[in-house]
């Protein structure tokens, strides 16, 4: 039986700690969704197609083994996807008791709902105080995110005009 895994996120932009997750979670499943969605209580930065576009670059750009599906998904509950690709798994990178209290009911529900059951990973330390919004915020005002995100990003974040 192949385990097919989901690796949810907004993305906006990918982080160097979202291709830790991705890169281990890709080690432990046979077949991995790397899915952006869409997040309405957030201000996006990035369209989703640009956000799909980065993550697929950096990905290959790290050379993260395995098989891997980049996505978007904004057309329902995120476990109607998992339903759609055979995933009995939700991966999530949890930074800290923050991202556990916000993230547990969610799992709690998503199994509830749908069987799917949630697998959280602890962050390498060098990326457990970064997040996206952080990597927007510093971009915004002209700072350097070049330790934070893959060069993808970078590049990308040069050539923008950001609000």
């Amino acid at each position: 039986m192949q385990r097919i895994a989901v690796v949810p996120g907004s993305f906006d932009p990918v982080t160097l700690g979202h291709l830790d997750v991705i890169e281990r979670a890709a080690s432990l499943y046979d077949e991995l969704h790397v899915v952006v969605v869409h997040n309405p209580d957030k201000n996006a930065l990035l369209p989703i197609a640009q956000r799909v576009a980065l993550i697929e670059q950096a990905i290959s750009d790290a050379g993260i083994p395995g098989r891997i599906v980049v996505a978007s998904w904004s057309m329902g509950l995120l476990v109607d996807y998992c339903s759609d690709v055979g995933a009995s798994v939700l991966v999530k990178g949890i930074r800290s008791q923050v991202d556990v209290a916000y993230e547990t009911p969610m799992a709690i529900v998503n199994r509830h709902l749908a069987g799917v059951e949630t697998v959280f990973l602890l962050p390498d330390p060098a990326h457990a105080l970064v997040s996206s919004s952080l990597v927007r915020q510093v971009a915004s005002l002209g700072g350097d995110v070049s330790p934070y995100v893959p060069d993808a990003v970078v590049e990308y974040l040069a050539g923008a005009r950001l609000p």
